[in-house]
């Protein structure tokens, strides 16, 4: 492989959401040339997310104005952000990884912290696919301002479901939250947001079967009763699925080992299985996945990669094979 110098860091980061520039931030600190490879906007989910309310020290804070924030603070400690796709990262014979994006450039260093996050599952219903921007959606905050008027459905009983209901009723005249069980799994001060907000209607015991309209988009939705089978549908402008997420796991050769949803699994300084692969935010196997929990992950794994890339350094000063 052509080593081409200018590529070489002590550390890649791949992602720039909460997470990604923490991580960044702490390797600025600690004086690590390091190089963080976004596909889009720093801040990640943040951008997709209206308002924050459960990060320490904001009581209440737009998205966007939280990723600025953190942005500006990783760029003061000299943190290196470059806009690209990252499509594989390979840890080659030598023992350093390397990082290919979606650009033909491939970058190399011993140690990288995943921080790329996961997109959002979908249903796999028929419409699904044919509806999709045009009237099926995975993003309130993205999508939700076109819907003004209508009524509309969410399907999903988390925290995200029913955040994201809570946001569209600034937008719709109704609606929907579709839930397949009889209680949401959501936390109890969201729950109670949503039962108090006269816009929203909760329909139990239903999944969402397919999605049907016409050459102008979605119009409405076929459901099925979980206990009854009965079969229904339920006049809409538009749906947003927030069914779950799937990691962004796969971008990583070679097996690393991972729980049953595809998350990784890491020790307590956050290496995978392995070494020198590290796993920040919402790519870890962990109870929650908040900005909180991803800001935390990222200062163990950047301090982490201090002390891994030191023993690396002694290592091959005492000629000892990594």
């Amino acid at each position: 492989m052509a080593d081409d110098a200018a590529n070489r860091y002590d550390l890649i980061i791949v992602g720039a959401g909460p997470a990604g520039l923490c991580a960044a931030m702490y390797a600025g600190r600690g004086m690590l040339k390091a190089l963080t490879i976004e596909r889009g906007a720093p801040g990640g989910e943040l951008l997709n997310t209206d308002l924050i309310e459960d990060y320490i020290g904001f009581e209440s804070i737009k998205g966007w104005e939280l990723a600025q924030k953190m942005t500006e603070h990783a760029k003061k400690f000299g943190a290196e952000i470059v806009t690209d796709t990252v499509e594989r990262v390979r840890k080659a014979g030598d023992g350093w990884f390397a990082v290919t994006t979606a650009r033909g450039k491939t970058y190399r260093a011993p140690a990288v912290i995943l921080t790329a996050g996961g997109t959002p599952v979908k249903l796999g219903v028929p419409g699904e696919q044919e509806y999709a921007g045009k009237g099926v959606s995975y993003c309130a905050v993205c999508d939700g301002a076109f819907f003004k008027g209508e009524v509309l459905a969410v399907v999903g009983g988390g925290d995200a479901a029913v955040e994201e209901a809570d946001y569209l009723t600034r937008y719709a005249s109704k609606v929907y939250i579709v839930h397949r069980r009889d209680q949401l799994r959501a936390s109890k001060i969201l729950q109670e947001r949503a039962f108090a907000n006269p816009k929203i209607e909760l329909v139990w015991n239903k999944r969402l079967v397919e999605i049907k309209g016409t050459d102008k988009g979605a119009d409405h939705l076929v459901l099925e009763d979980t206990v009854t089978s009965e079969s229904s549908t339920l006049a809409v402008g538009g749906v947003f699925i927030f069914v779950g997420f799937k990691p962004n796991a796969e971008l990583v050769e070679g097996h690393a080992k991972h729980d049953a949803g595809g998350y990784f699994v890491t020790d307590e300084r956050m290496m995978t299985s392995i070494p020198g692969l590290f796993a920040a935010g919402d790519v870890r196997s962990q109870l929650t996945r908040q900005i909180t929990t991803a800001v935390g992950d990222a200062t163990t794994a950047a301090i982490a990669v201090e002390k891994y890339l030191t023993t690396l350094r002694e290592r091959e000063k005492a000629g000892v094979a990594s």
